[in-house]
């Protein structure tokens, strides 16, 4: 029989890690002595060294339980890949870490200015910076012939205003944000993202205090989405609860505005 410190020299452990492992149950040893003293079987020392390799690699208790219990080669695997992936998930973020503070110490004045936040933008700013993307993202949204990069950059400066009026917007400028996002997609043929963007209009549209004309314009972007997503019978519905919301819209102005794009939906 071997004592608790012989098999910790052996297999590269503590005694308190192997005294730990025996109090969770994970690594027994073979006899204890009536005053205490831990004695372990000369076959268990693979077993020690086995726990040893797999703690080194950061494996989880759990996880290295689970495989001396005699998972399957397949369970074992995905264990064994699942902690893998949370390692490289790690490794990523230290490897940003450092690649960020090579920059700082490449500036003379980066570590300085680190260590102070930057003034956050005025609520004024940043709704100025909320409508301009909002109006730059409709000018190539009305661009005829538009190159890729020009469809990433629509994209990307969608999804900038919607931010920004998140920050200083209410229901409506969300709401609007939403379908403009979605019109985006539609237009250049992401029907998924287009649905998932015209249902978060809706729900924004349909939030007590918004204007009657937004949850018309909503049900016109769902109909958009609808259609480039393939589904031309829910298109089909959703364009006539546009109509008929849109009819019901006292401003002439704001009726005219829906039932312009309601024009120009793609269903036959």
């Amino acid at each position: 029989m071997l004592s608790v410190g012989e098999v910790a020299r052996r297999a590269g452990l503590t005694t308190k890690a192997l005294r730990h492992y025996d109090r969770l149950g994970l690594f027994a040893p073979q006899v204890v002595s009536g005053d205490g003293y831990r004695w372990y079987a000369e076959s268990q020392v693979a077993t020690a060294l086995t726990i040893a390799r797999m703690r080194a690699m950061e494996v989880p208790l759990e996880v290295i339980r689970a495989l001396l219990a005699g998972t399957g080669e397949d369970v074992a695997r995905r264990l064994l890949s699942r902690h893998r992936a949370t390692l490289q998930a790690r490794d990523d973020r230290i490897r940003q870490a450092l690649h960020s503070l090579d920059h700082l110490l490449e500036d003379e004045r980066g570590a300085i200015m680190a260590l102070s936040d930057p003034p956050p933008p005025s609520v004024a700013d940043e709704r100025d910076l909320a409508r301009t993307l909002f109006n730059q993202t409709w000018t190539l949204l009305g661009k005829e012939s538009r190159s890729p990069d020009e469809d990433e950059r629509m994209i990307h400066m969608a999804h900038a205003s919607r931010f920004h009026w998140e920050n200083v917007g209410d229901d409506e400028n969300r709401a609007i944000g939403e379908w403009q996002c979605s019109r985006v997609y539609a237009t250049l043929g992401h029907g998924e993202a287009a649905l998932y963007h015209a249902r978060r209009c809706l729900t924004y549209a349909e939030r007590p205090g918004t204007q009657a004309w937004l949850v018309a314009s909503a049900y016109e972007g769902l109909a958009r989405a609808q259609a480039a997503a393939g589904d031309l019978e829910s298109a089909r519905d959703s364009r006539d609860r546009a109509i008929a919301l849109a009819e019901a819209v006292g401003n002439s102005e704001e009726r005219e505005i829906v039932i312009t794009d309601i024009d120009t939906l793609p269903i036959p």
